[in-house]
C-alpha cells in the first residue's frame, strides 16, 4: 500500500508540474504568434495592392539570406527542420536570436512573393520560446526537449487553427512511426491554450465542411486509395525537387545572399512567363479548390518549383502552406481526371500530400476531421496512409529520425535521420514483391530477347 501511494503521489506531482509548464508555454507562444500572424496579414495585404511586387523577390531573398547568415544561421530554409534537428541533436537547445530573425526574414520573403509558408517561423517561436525559458530556469535537458515539444505543438496549434491536428503534429513529426507519449497532454495543453490565445486576438482560420454524402461502395474506396497513390506521388515530387535545388545550390560556390539574388531572379523571371498564381501562401488558391473550383492540371508542379526554389536559395519560411496548395490541387486535378467531387478530394488531397511529405499520418487524419469534419474523415485517412507508405524513407524533413520500416522488402537501419540512413531492397522469398520483382524481370528478358 505504501508503495502504491508513493507512485501514485509522483504520477500526481509530475502531471500537475506539466499541466502548469505547458499551460504556460502555450501562453508564452501563442501570444508572439498571434502577433507574427497580425503582421504578416498586414504586410501581405500591403504588398498586395502593388500588381508588380513580385520584382523586389531578388533583394528580399538577399536580405533574408543576409540576416540568416549573419545573425542566426539556425533560421535558415523552412524552420520546422531546424526545430527537429536541435531536438534529436542538442536535446532542444535553440538559440533565442533565432526568433526575431526567423520572423523577420519570413515576413520580407513572404511580402515580396516568395512561395512559403507560416508555420515553419511560428514553430520556431515556439521552439525558441520554450528553450529560452528552460535555459533561463535551468531545466534538465530532458525537461527542456520536453518543454521545446509543447512549444512546436502550441505554434502549430495557433498557426493552423487545429488545436488536436496541432498538438499531435509536434510529437510525430520527430520520428517516423513514433509518437512520444509522455509529450502527448503537455503538447494538448500548450496547443489549445495557444490555439485560444490567438483566437482570442481575433487570427480567424479557414474552415470548410464538405457537403459530401458518405457512398459506401468497393468502387469509390478504390478511388479513394487511388488519390492515395496520386498524392504520394505528388509528395515525392516536392520532396525530391527540394533536395535537387539543395544539391544545385551547394553546388554554387559564392557568397550566400548572392544565391538569394540569384533564387530571386529565377522566380521574377518564371512569374513573367507563367503567372502570379503560385507566388506567396497561396490561400486563395487553396480555398477556391476546397470550394470546387478546378485546378490547372500543372498547378501542383509548379508550386513545387516554386517553393524548391525559395527555400533553397535565400528564401524563409514553411513548408506547410505549400503542400496545403500542392495537395489541395492535386486532389481537385484527381478529381477532374476520375469525373469525381473536386472539392471533396481537394480536401482528401490537402491531408494526404501532408502526410506523405511529412511523415505525418494520424496529424494529417485528425486536421482533416477538425477542417473539414467527420463524414470525410474515414475516406481521408485511408488516402493519409497510403500516401504516407507511398514516400517510403523520405520526407521534407530529412532530420526525422526512423522508427519502423514501411515494408518488410525494404531493409533500413532504425533509429538514424533519413539524411544519414542508407536504404537496401531484399524482397523475402515468398512475399508479393518478389513475386512482383520477379514477373518484372521476366518481361524484360523477354522484350530483350524479341529484340535479339
Amino acid at each position: 500500500m505504501k508503495t502504491r501511494i508513493t507512485e501514485s503521489t509522483l504520477l500526481f506531482i509530475s502531471i500537475a508540474k506539466w499541466v502548469f509548464l505547458a499551460t504556460l508555454a502555450g501562453a508564452i507562444v501563442g501570444f508572439p504568434t498571434a502577433l507574427f500572424l497580425k503582421a504578416l496579414r498586414v504586410s501581405t495585404d500591403w504588398a498586395g495592392g502593388w500588381e508588380y511586387s513580385y520584382m523586389l523577390l531578388p533583394v528580399a531573398f538577399f536580405l533574408s539570406a543576409l540576416m540568416v547568415k549573419y545573425l542566426a544561421p539556425d533560421a535558415k530554409g523552412h524552420g520546422t527542420e531546424k526545430v527537429i534537428e536541435a531536438i534529436h541533436r542538442r536535446a532542444g537547445k535553440i538559440p533565442l536570436a533565432v526568433v526575431p530573425v526567423k520572423l523577420l526574414a519570413t515576413l520580407v520573403t513572404l511580402v515580396a512573393g516568395g512561395s512559403a509558408g507560416k508555420e515553419g517561423p511560428c514553430a520556431q517561436i515556439g521552439a525558441g520560446i520554450t528553450s529560452a525559458f528552460s535555459d533561463l530556469f535551468r531545466f534538465n535537458e530532458h525537461d527542456r526537449k520536453k518543454l521545446v515539444i509543447c512549444g512546436i505543438s502550441a505554434g502549430f496549434a495557433a498557426v493552423f487553427g487545429t488545436p488536436i491536428a496541432g498538438a499531435i503534429f509536434g510529437v510525430e513529426v520527430l520520428f517516423v512511426g513514433a509518437i512520444l507519449y509522455e509529450v502527448l497532454l503537455p503538447s494538448f495543453i500548450s496547443g489549445i491554450t495557444a490555439y485560444q490565445i490567438s483566437s482570442a486576438m481575433g487570427i480567424t482560420y479557414f474552415y470548410s465542411p464538405l457537403n459530401f454524402v458518405p457512398v459506401f461502395s468497393e468502387t469509390f474506396m478504390l478511388k479513394v486509395m487511388l488519390a492515395g497513390i496520386f498524392c504520394g506521388f505528388a509528395a515525392l515530387i516536392l520532396i525530391d525537387l527540394i533536395k535537387y535545388f539543395e544539391k544545385r545550390a551547394h553546388s554554387i560556390n559564392i557568397w550566400e545572399p548572392a544565391k538569394g539574388l540569384i533564387g530571386g531572379t529565377a522566380l521574377a523571371v518564371m512569374t513573367l512567363l507563367v503567372s502570379k498564381r503560385y507566388l506567396g501562401l497561396g490561400l486563395d488558391v487553396i480555398e477556391d479548390s476546397l470550394r470546387g473550383a478546378p485546378a490547372h492540371w500543372y498547378d501542383f508542379a509548379m508550386k513545387s518549383v516554386f517553393t524548391a526554389i525559395t527555400l533553397c536559395f535565400g528564401g524563409s519560411g514553411g513548408v506547410i502552406t505549400p503542400i496545403f496548395f500542392i495537395g489541395a490541387t492535386a486532389g481537385s486535378i484527381y478529381a477532374g481526371f476520375m469525373h469525381l467531387d473536386h472539392a471533396t478530394f481537394a480536401a482528401i488531397g490537402m491531408t494526404a500530400v501532408l502526410a506523405g511529405a511529412a511523415n505525418t499520418p494520424i496529424a494529417a487524419s485528425i486536421m482533416a476531421v477538425e477542417l473539414f469534419g467527420p463524414v470525410v474523415a474515414p475516406y481521408a485517412t485511408v488516402a493519409c496512409v497510403i500516401s504516407f507508405l507511398m514516400t517510403g524513407n523520405r520526407s521534407v524533413y530529412p532530420s526525422q529520425v526512423l522508427s519502423v520500416t514501411k515494408s518488410d522488402s525494404i531493409k533500413v537501419e532504425l533509429g538514424k535521420e533519413l539524411q544519414e540512413m542508407k536504404t537496401t531492397y531484399s524482397p523475402s522469398p515468398g512475399g508479393m514483391a518478389a513475386y512482383a520483382i520477379r514477373f518484372i524481370q521476366k518481361v524484360d528478358d523477354a522484350v530483350n530477347s524479341l529484340r535479339r
